[in-house]
């Protein structure tokens, strides 16, 4: 079922990334972790429907936020980063997925490990976890670019401040700033150790990014001890790569 959203509002998260807010008047309601398809139409009547994770958490104001990093290549991403107006109206569908989702009724330690823009789902189960008072403890891992490329730093600094049982480690791959203590370089086994939860406790495991990040990291938490079980991957590449 495509449903019609109306644009609300517009923020930059980056240079190349921008949060959409969109209205739906028959929303039905999301999970954090879950997705929409968005389709655009020519004048021509040629379409193209693209995959992008819903970045905020469920709420009763039939609003839905979605961070979308602008792709050289892509067909939909220059649109919605570069040319999208307040009212413009625009279809989707959804929401999509019932695996890569994070509960309320959850209450296991819980480990997100993001690449890039995979960010963006890990960011809604953030938010639904604040939104619902959960005292489900929460570690964000965030491997990014540099820090120019971080998305929603100033919120997971505020979060991260109120709450000390959600902690966020930063991992930059090609420029860090002065004060980090690790050298750029990707996420390796020894900060799989040194920074996520201990296997023993059995955390519930996010990762996020593209494939050959996602497929790494969770060959890292496989050997840490974590049960593929309870790994749970969304994994994104070129179009209609979507897994």
């Amino acid at each position: 079922m495509w449903r019609v959203g109306t644009v609300l509002a517009l923020h930059d998260e980056t240079a190349t990334a921008r949060t959409i807010t969109l209205e739906f008047p028959d929303w039905p309601g999301h999970v954090a972790g879950q997705h929409v398809d968005v389709r655009l139409t020519a004048s021509d009547g040629y379409s193209a429907v693209r995959s992008y994770s819903i970045a905020s958490g469920p709420n009763s104001e039939r609003r839905v936020e979605l961070t979308v990093e602008r792709l050289p290549k892509g067909e939909v991403s220059p649109y919605l980063t570069q040319e999208v107006a307040i009212s413009d109206r625009l279809e989707f569908r959804g929401p999509i997925g019932g695996w890569f989702v994070w509960r309320t009724q959850q209450t296991e330690p819980i480990q997100l490990i993001a690449g890039g823009s995979g960010i963006v789902p890990l960011m809604s189960m953030i938010r639904s976890r604040a939104s619902a008072g959960s005292t489900a403890p929460f570690r964000l891992l965030y491997s990014v670019r540099e820090p120019r490329a971080v998305f929603y730093r100033d919120e997971l600094q505020a979060l991260s401040d109120k709450d000390s049982s959600l902690t966020v480690t930063y991992a930059y791959t090609r420029v860090a700033p002065a004060n980090s203590t690790r050298p750029p370089g990707r996420i390796d086994a020894d900060l799989i150790a040194n920074t996520t939860w201990p296997s023993k406790l059995a955390p519930t495991c996010y990762v996020c990014g593209p494939t050959p990040f996602v497929e790494s990291v969770a060959g890292f938490l496989s050997a840490s001890g974590n049960s593929p079980n309870m790994i749970r991957t969304e994994r994104f590449g070129p179009p209609g790569d979507r897994k």
